[in-house]
Formats: structure tokens, C-alpha cells, sequence
């Protein structure tokens, strides 16, 4: 059985949190919106099917235990959300019962070296927008919650980083741009 592709690190205790629709409105497009937790989960689960198909299972194993990282950090955003008083709706900004999140935010490229591409942009800017919550976020617990999420997510870009040399081989084309 797979597990989770994370750091090996407790996530904080979220009991602390309180109703704070300003720090919850910060958070809220990494819950559901177009490049969010939600979108990671769908997108690295079809992938991990397209390898698995294709004969990859190492692969297919990695990309399952980097959704099921994603899915705990889904999980933990949507506990913050509704412990903010956010009802922590599927859609791009919750609790608006409109703008529901869809399917067609996934990445559906099916080419092995395209997809750890499209993984490897989705990282970059992962990290770039919790990076970037974090400077705007005042709440402590929260603040630590999104540190804590952005260990995983340096992680997965490095193992989306190296399984892309490796489809490519080490001199082979770097186009997701290694900055």
C-alpha cells in the first residue's frame, strides 16, 4: 500500500484556529481553485494510471504517494477553512455555492515526459503561492500549517524534478525550466 510522499514531520494541531475570514480568503485558492490541492490530487492520480498502463508501477507508485500527500494537505486546508468558519465547499471561492470546482483544471496530457513537466510547473507554483501566503497570512497556527505544507511540496517538485531527468536522461531536454 502506498503512502504518503511527505517530510517527516508532524503537521500542527489546527484546535487553535478561530473565525478569521481574512486569513481564510488567503488560503482559499490553494484549497479548490484552478491550481490547488484539489487539481494536484485528479491530476497525479490520472497520471499515476497512465504509468501504471504503460508498465512504469515506480512511477505510477510515486505519483500515488505524492496524491496521497496531497490529499492530507487538502484535507488539513479544508479542517482550517471550516475552523475559520468557511464551509469548506468544492468551489473557487468557498462558501460561494457557485464557481464549483471542475474537472477540466487537470492536466490531462497523457505523454510521459509532458506530464512530469505540467507536475513539475504545478510545484514551482505551489511553492511560489504558499511562499507567498506566508507573507501575507497573521495567524501563527495557520502560518505553521502552510510551512508545514510547503516541505512537501519543495519535495515533490525535487522528485518530479529527478523523474523528469530520468525520462529525458541527464543531457536530454530540461524545457520545465530548472530555476
Amino acid at each position: 500500500m502506498p503512502r504518503p510522499m511527505t517530510e517527516d514531520l508532524p503537521f500542527p494541531d489546527l484546535s487553535a484556529l478561530t473565525p478569521d475570514c481574512r486569513d481564510a480568503g488567503i488560503i482559499m485558492p490553494a484549497y479548490a481553485d484552478t491550481e490547488s490541492e484539489m487539481t494536484a490530487v485528479l491530476q497525479y492520480i490520472f497520471q499515476s494510471i497512465n504509468f501504471s498502463v504503460a508498465g512504469n508501477d515506480r512511477f505510477a507508485t510515486a505519483l500515488e504517494e505524492i496524491a496521497i500527500a496531497e490529499m492530507k494537505h487538502l484535507d488539513l486546508l479544508g479542517e482550517a477553512l471550516l475552523r475559520m468558519g468557511i464551509s469548506p465547499v468544492y468551489s473557487r471561492r468557498p462558501p460561494n455555492k457557485c464557481g464549483y470546482y471542475s474537472a477540466c483544471n487537470v492536466n490531462y496530457c497523457a505523454q510521459p515526459a509532458a506530464m512530469i513537466a505540467a507536475d513539475i510547473a504545478a510545484e514551482t507554483d505551489a511553492v511560489r503561492m504558499y511562499e507567498q501566503m506566508l507573507c501575507r497570512i497573521a495567524n501563527p497556527t495557520l502560518s505553521a500549517l502552510i510551512s508545514r505544507i510547503l516541505l512537501d511540496e519543495r519535495m515533490h517538485l525535487k522528485a518530479f524534478k529527478d523523474m523528469y531527468c530520468e525520462l529525458v536522461g541527464e543531457e536530454g531536454d530540461k524545457s520545465y525550466s530548472d530555476d
